[in-house]
């Protein structure tokens, strides 16, 4: 394989300039996901603390194997709405007892754990990547059930959240629920429609209808145990699997469970991994402050791919679009990489091929975006640009093999949908801390809008006030640059997390690992291509 060259001088103006632009992007991230971290605050952390209980994280920390990583999604989830940063919840892939499994782990010190329209957004992208990777499913539960305020949003689509259970069941992906505390109403579903369930003494409460809604309904007077408590359940009515003495105890079932699923991938094994020969701290410095300005993605392919080895393909066609072979963490893959933003037909031809070989090859792809979107303008489209388009969305939309995508920088138009955004289910998607997507541009949006409104002006035969043009226009520009933030769009989950650039190699690793625990095959089947 070739190795890749560099023309990174870490020491030059712009790099440093780039290095410390992203430096503060990343900072203003940790700063909002320090917001996650500390859930309800000091007041509620120390008095669920003080009832001798974990906290989310303490949960999983003690959940997975000792020194083993765990990669924590949509941490800013929720974020820039009406509810806490994180959304009630934990979600993330971590290893227990060897074995790559998605955790969910209600946090108890937000509303007492209460599930609003974010936290079932979050579950079941959750859900889904256990699904779609085969990977067990782990549920920490807590959970006070609904956050009432906000009933009408949760009640009809969070019937999906049993749903999803007994799909992964239905699919052979083992689901197994560990109950800290509180899962009553609907919430008591979660355990009943998992493979393994674990109860703590004293501690979990299950149960369709708490005393109060049993004396209303019924007349009759009961308490918590006989209801619904873990003793009941281990001796009584069999929901429990499992009863523990504590929160330790019962992760340590829970560990055990795992342990004895026989758990074996179906994917292929990594082959020997290599460093790549260049310092991660470079990508710092490779992004411009304007993301107008392009940058080389071969530099970043240098510092992701083991040894910086890189097989180009087509080099000399479709420039604007980078494809190539590589090994990451010992796992093949195939790199499309967006080299000066703009997609011409060539670029979409050469991506459509790309993708049907590596389908045949069964090698998963990795999508770096860096694109404004596919060429506009007489020249273009009557050299057919929206058939070729058609072609390269067509090949990603029926492309059968897994697909990871990293937002480096802009991911604008139809641009963000052939190189495989949100809407076309990518494995999984991260965005660094300076991307930013929409449908266009801040400057050109309010353009557009303002040529809009000349026009219906001048159809009227009336002035067109300049004063009320730039005050729209500033007020559009302002709009879409704050909703193209990679933070609000994390916030709505439409990635996986914001992350550092130089964990990209790491996190690319984690989901590579957990894609292979099911099979990686492609397809030879498409849509029609418009020729």
């Amino acid at each position: 394989m070739t190795v890749l060259h560099t023309a990174v001088d870490p020491r030059s103006p712009e790099h440093a300039e780039n290095r410390e632009a992203m430096l503060a992007r990343i900072a203003e991230l940790h700063a909002e996901q320090a917001k996650a971290l500390a859930g309800g605050g000091p007041k509620y952390t120390e008095r669920h603390h003080k009832r001798g209980k974990l906290l989310a994280r303490e949960r999983i920390e003690l959940l997975v194997d000792q020194d083993s990583p765990f990669l924590e999604l949509s941490p800013l989830a929720a974020w820039g709405t009406d509810y806490p940063v994180g959304a009630s919840v934990v979600t993330g892939i971590g290893v227990v007892e060897g074995v790559e499994c998605v955790i969910v782990a209600n946090d108890p010190t937000v509303r007492g754990g209460a599930s609003n329209p974010w936290t079932l957004r979050k579950t079941f992208r959750a859900n889904d990547i256990a699904l779609a990777n085969r990977l067990p499913l782990i549920g920490l539960v807590e959970s006070g059930g609904a956050d009432l305020p906000s009933q009408s949003e949760i009640f009809i689509p969070g019937g999906r959240a049993f749903r999803d259970l007994t799909r992964l069941s239905a699919a052979g992906i083992p689901t197994i629920s560990t109950v800290f505390g509180n899962a009553t109403a609907g919430g008591a579903y979660v355990p009943g429609m998992s493979d393994y369930v674990v109860m703590i003494e004293g501690r979990s409460k299950v149960f369709l209808g708490g005393p109060p809604l049993v004396r209303m309904a019924t007349g009759e007077e009961s308490d918590d145990e006989s209801l619904g408590g873990a003793r009941m359940h281990g001796t009584t009515s069999g929901l429990a699997d499992f009863v523990a003495e504590d929160e330790v105890d019962a992760i340590r079932l829970t560990r055990r469970v795992v342990a004895r699923l026989n758990w074996r991938k179906l994917g292929p094994a990594p082959r020997a991994v290599e460093p790549p020969r260049y310092d991660e701290e470079d990508l710092l410095g490779l992004v411009p402050t304007d993301l107008r300005v392009p940058f080389d993605p071969r530099e970043v392919i240098a510092r992701i791919v083991d040894g910086s080895r890189f097989d180009e393909f087509k080099p000399d066609y479709g420039a604007s679009l980078v494809t190539g072979w590589a090994d990451l963490h010992g796992y093949p893959i195939g790199v499309l990489a967006n080299a000066r933003g703009v997609l011409f037909s060539e670029e979409a031809q050469k991506a459509t091929q790309f993708i049907q070989l590596a389908n045949s090859s069964d090698t998963p792809l990795l999508f770096l975006q860096n694109t404004t979107g596919y060429m506009v303008g007489a020249q273009y489209e009557q050299g057919g640009i929206i058939k070729h388009g058609a072609m390269m969305i067509n090949a990603v939309s029926n492309s059968r093999v897994p697909h990871l995508t990293v937002v480096m920088g802009a991911s604008y138009g139809a641009g963000n949908y052939g190189m495989c955004g949100r809407a076309y289910d990518p494995r999984f998607l991260f965005t660094w801390p300076n991307a930013k997507s929409a449908v266009m541009g801040p400057k050109q949006l309010a353009g557009v809008l303002s040529i809009v409104a000349r026009q219906a002006a001048a159809a009227k035969g009336q002035d067109y006030p300049e004063e009320h043009d730039e005050a729209m226009r500033r007020m559009v520009e302002d709009q879409i640059e704050q909703q193209s933030l990679a933070a609000f769009l994390s916030g709505r989950l439409y990635d996986d997390g914001v992350i550092d650039p130089r964990d990209t190699r790491t996190v690319l690793g984690l989901c590579l690992s957990a894609i292979h625990s099911g099979p990686v095959q492609g397809t030879d089947r498409y849509g029609t291509f418009r020729m």
